[in-house]
């Protein structure tokens, strides 16, 4: 059997994703990250921004995370977010609105959201 680590991705009013992965991929306030199986232990500060989760099956699943934290011990990783969605629960249209919009009253905490949710679909396809 390869070797797979149990991912939980988490946000503060559901849960969001859960399964077997091979490898994720996450932007911390250090930087992204990369965590495979046998990862030495972390605990860290989640940024907004997409994160990646290559599954067992081959597949991949992008979601757009705003903050929260990001755990890691024997092989079971937790991604605890204040907001996430994934890829394809994502209005584009809406995101796109919501981006120029922000850009226009320049609210550059808004044009981040809206950036991390567009770049999470593209990611996706």
């Amino acid at each position: 059997m390869a070797a797979e680590l149990h991912v939980e991705l988490v946000a503060a009013d559901r849960s969001v994703w859960s399964g077997a992965a091979t490898l994720v991929i996450a932007r911390t306030t250090s930087g992204d990250i990369g965590v495979m199986p046998g990862h030495q232990p972390l605990l860290g500060v989640l940024e907004s921004g997409p994160v990646t989760i290559r599954s067992v099956d081959g597949g991949t699943v992008v979601a757009a995370v705003h903050g929260g934290f990001i755990s890691f011990a024997e092989d079971k990783l937790s991604l605890l977010a204040e907001v996430a969605e994934l890829s394809d629960e994502i209005d584009v249209k809406r995101a796109e609105r919501a981006l120029e919009r922000a850009k226009s009253e320049a609210d550059a905490a808004a044009e981040r959201r809206a950036d991390v949710r567009l770049r999470a679909v593209a990611g996706a396809h």
